[in-house]
């Protein structure tokens, strides 16, 4: 069963908080989701990247999601493979870096329809 990435900061967690229709989305798939984030624990606290549904994972800004390594380092921490795998992201570098390990990954866009990322979702779990 393949794990769901979810961008945390501006997708989802919002300074308006949880963003409830992406939860209502994930929530749907019995897959594991992890948020990742480059907060430190005080950026955490700051943005609101507490008490989250999911597990978060982050290497405060060593390096950023924006680095390659980020990724290599993530899946190595679950001890997982980049095809085992799904991820939403808002930045594109970021997504850009993820691509580059070989994780299967959609660009979001706040202002594009959540269903589009449900169908991203269907295709490839």
């Amino acid at each position: 069963m393949k794990t769901i990435l979810v961008d945390a900061w501006n997708t989802f967690v919002t300074e308006e908080g949880i963003d409830a229709a992406l939860e209502k989305i994930l929530d749907s798939y019995p897959n594991p989701k992890i948020i990742l984030t480059n907060a430190t624990q005080e950026e955490c606290i700051t943005y609101g990247i507490l008490n989250m549904p999911y597990e978060v994972f982050s290497l405060e800004h060593r390096p950023n999601k924006t680095d390659k390594a980020y990724y290599i380092e993530m899946l190595d921490h679950f001890n997982i493979k980049a095809t085992d795998v799904l991820y939403f992201e808002h930045n594109l570098e970021a997504v850009n870096a993820a691509l580059s390990v070989g994780i299967k990954t959609y660009h979001y866009r706040k202002n594009e329809d959540a269903m589009h990322l449900n169908s991203f979702l269907k295709e490839n779990l």
